[in-house]
């Protein structure tokens, strides 16, 4: 029997999840169940800031012990420094990358977390962020989606692109998936 490397259980894991998650927002959008549309988009952001992070990291020994954490159902612990790698750390090292990571993350958080982001029919969760974080959302969306094309998108006017930003991440997931099983780094792209 082949034994599999850590590293393809991981990958596996990951894309099992993806899967799952791809099958789960198809239903949950065609069912209008938009609050947990962006938790399932949310949770394939997790998946992707994780990987982004791991390439990050050069010291491959290092990188395969955070594998074989992840594995082991264990917290990822910081090299040479005490205390533990957060989601924080990984969402600012992918906006760092990406630019968008940290809306997305912070927007998904909302609806993860019981919020008023779920009264989304009578209260517009929009109103509730910030105008950069609105401006940012906006040329997000008509960066990498065409739209919306209202300057002061509604809600309601940025559900049609949630499945779009859904594939966005998970396309770049898989990519990025591929540059971790060859052992490659960020800066090498």
């Amino acid at each position: 029997m082949n034994k599999q490397t850590e590293l393809e259980r991981f990958c596996r894991a990951i894309r099992t999840r993806s899967t799952d998650n791809k099958n789960a927002i198809n239903k949950l959008y065609q069912s209008s169940n938009i609050t947990n549309v962006v938790s399932v988009l949310r949770q394939e952001l997790d998946s992707f800031i994780r990987v982004i992070y791991l390439l990050s990291i050069r010291d491959l020994k290092y990188r395969n012990e955070l594998i074989t954490l992840s594995l082991r159902n264990e917290r990822w612990r910081k090299l040479n420094a005490k205390g533990f790698i957060t989601d924080r750390d990984m969402v600012d090292l992918g906006n760092q990358l990406n630019g968008w990571t940290e809306y997305v993350y912070k927007f998904g958080c909302a609806f993860i977390h019981l919020s008023t982001f779920h009264d989304y029919r009578e209260s517009d969760p929009m109103t509730g962020l910030s105008e950069k974080e609105r401006e940012d959302i906006v040329r997000y969306l008509r960066h990498y989606h065409g739209g919306p094309a209202n300057d002061e998108p509604s809600f309601n006017e940025i559900i049609p692109f949630l499945p779009m930003v859904f594939d966005k991440i998970s396309s770049n997931l898989e990519y990025y998936l591929g540059v971790l099983e060859s052992n490659s780094f960020l800066d090498d792209e």
